[in-house]
């Protein structure tokens, strides 16, 4: 709650004058009544004409000072409305972006996108009408209030007991549809999620006809959260309703009694129309109330959802400061775990710099996971790996990433050009850099074929480029970084042989003793590597070199056999 809070620091004054100038809009309005009282009773009932004149003016003139409080009032509400979201979206993004994967594998994307993009608007809108009607609605009520008990005490038992009501209904109905909203934005989740698997995976969905299942699926969750909001909806409609038959009732109550004592002397008829219409305003506000309640009970589902990401923790592990490792890379008792399974099991490893090495194994083996764990993109679960005499934990990810490079299994390439997105593996690289790079990258056929180089325009996600075209690209952001290692998981796998074999070489070429680790399903990748590792099931299985492994690893020489037909 405190964090929220801080959202509104800068827009104090905002939040103080949006209010104050509503509440002084309230304040006129509550004198109307009482000019129209004074009409009734000294003007028309009097015969005085310059009263009626002189009270038409001054209301005249609440009107548009009235008018000014409220656009005023508005404004500073709306612009605190959506500097408060602003900061809130922004704030939202950094922490998903900075949150352990593990984190944001368990969300998924489009629970993210519906927190940043529904819940934040759900949130901005319940803050702008709570600026404007939170005060000013209870303060016509009770203005209204205390406006009958001076006209009349016996009569203005008649509003306590409607207001007394009304509460009660508006507490009864908050306290159902609460938690209703929050569930209907769970089954939210649900639907943008199914709609996104569905346009990120057409093709596949097309390849096997699944068009039919699909829909299907798309319009069974969908109908759910119609459903629900239906219900929700109709719950939140029974304010208004039920407002209006306990406002009416309370009229036919104030006007019968209201009218008896007007017969016998004890009101004038002005009063008895001031009652009426002090009566009217707080219907009009209770209205207005109810569906404030309405939108600060969306609101407050959405920001609890928000703030649980707000509040989640980022992973702080303890570096290892008792071992020390003599390699320049050192995996040590290793374990990691995805929801509870292991995927890695006691992995003791050591790789020596400038080496390179190659990962292979089967389909699930914790190839990619092994990598993830020394970029720190995964915590180990148990273990130590160290990097260049350091424990990987001891490094902040900006000095991490500048000690690792990674093009990974699938590309990614943003909307842009090609040099903004090669700059992303360094951003002050120099044209000279970046040619160089996609030349080891063997990308300089992507380049050669676009009319403007290296500032050719990327479309989102590089639809304008094949898959082969994305990898290659995406070898050159690693590659221009010159980091201390480069790791290539299985980033080649679109590439064929004779491409790979270039590649390979380029990067044996290259100036410096750098640390390349290759993860590939194929073992032509990997064979003339210094070490290759083999995993199976999460273990180390073999280690060595190609001819070694191919004599003394079964699951090694399976695979070989496989992809070369038993030849050696």
């Amino acid at each position: 709650m405190k964090k929220a809070f801080s959202y509104f620091a800068p827009y104090k004054k905002e939040c103080v004058l949006a209010p104050l100038l509503k509440l002084l809009e309230a304040l006129l309005e509550l004198f109307i009544p009482i000019l129209v009282a004074d009409i009734i009773d000294r003007g028309v009932n009097g015969g005085d004409k310059t009263v009626i004149l002189t009270d038409i003016l001054i209301m005249v003139g609440l009107g548009i000072l009235g008018l000014a409080f409220s656009i005023c009032g508005q404004y500073f509400s709306a612009k605190a409305a959506v500097g408060f979201s602003s900061g809130i979206r922004s704030d939202l993004y950094k922490k998903l972006l900075k949150l352990p994967l593990t984190e944001t594998d368990k969300l998924g994307s489009a629970k993210m996108i519906t927190r940043m993009t529904s819940d934040v608007g759900k949130v901005q809108s319940g803050v702008n009408l709570a600026l404007r009607l939170l005060l000013r609605s209870p303060f016509v009520v009770m203005g209204a209030f205390v406006a009958s008990f001076i006209i009349d005490k016996k009569i203005s038992i008649i509003f306590a007991v409607a207001i007394l009501i009304l509460a009660i209904i508006v507490a009864v109905i908050m306290k159902i549809t609460m938690p209703m909203h929050s569930k209907s934005q769970k089954l939210l989740d649900d639907v943008g999620l199914t709609a996104r698997e569905n346009l990120t995976g057409v093709r596949v969905i097309r390849a096997f006809g699944g068009e039919d299942e699909e829909v299907e699926r798309y319009e069974k969750e969908n109908s759910a959260l119609e459903k629900f909001q239906v219900k929700a909806g109709w719950i939140s409609s029974l304010l208004n309703p039920m407002t209006f038959v306990v406002v009416n009732i309370a009229i036919v109550v104030l006007l019968y009694f209201g009218g008896v004592e007007v017969e016998v002397g004890i009101l004038s008829q002005g009063a008895i129309i001031a009652l009426y219409d002090y009566l009217s305003q707080i219907l009009v506000e209770l209205i207005k109330f109810a569906n404030l309640v309405v939108s600060i009970s969306k609101a407050l589902a959405s920001g609890k959802r928000i703030t649980d990401i707000l509040e989640t923790e980022e992973e702080k592990l303890e570096p290892n400061k008792e071992d020390k490792n003599t390699s320049f890379i050192e995996y040590k008792g290793v374990c990691s775990s995805y929801g509870g399974g292991e995927v890695l099991t006691d992995i003791n490893l050591k790789i020596e710099r400038g080496q390179t090495v190659g990962v292979i194994g089967g389909t699930g083996s914790g190839k990619s996971t092994l990598i993830n764990l020394l970029t720190g993109i995964y915590k180990p679960t148990k273990g130590v790996i160290y990097l260049d005499g350091k424990d990987v934990n001891s490094y902040t990810n900006e000095q991490l990433s500048q000690k690792v490079a990674v093009a990974l299994q699938k590309p990614t390439l943003f909307k842009g050009t090609i040099k903004s997105n090669i700059l992303l593996g360094k951003e002050n690289a120099t044209d000279k850099e970046i040619l160089k790079a996609i030349e080891v990258a063997q990308a300089e056929n992507v380049i050669s074929v676009k009319e403007d180089g290296i500032n050719s325009v990327v479309e989102q996600g590089g639809r304008n480029f094949s898959g082969g075209q994305r990898q290659r690209l995406s070898l050159a952001r690693a590659i221009v970084k010159n980091s201390a290692v480069l790791v290539l998981d299985d980033s080649s796998s679109a590439l064929d042989f004779v491409t790979d074999l270039n590649l390979r070489r380029a990067l044996k070429n290259q100036e410096g003793d750098q640390t390349v680790i290759i993860i590939s399903q194929r073992t032509a990748s990997i064979k003339d590597a210094d070490k290759i590792i083999v995993l199976d099931d999460g273990e180390i299985v073999g280690e060595g070199t190609h001819q070694y492994l191919y004599q003394n690893c079964e699951v090694y020489r399976e695979i070989e056999d496989s992809q070369k037909g038993g030849e050696q």
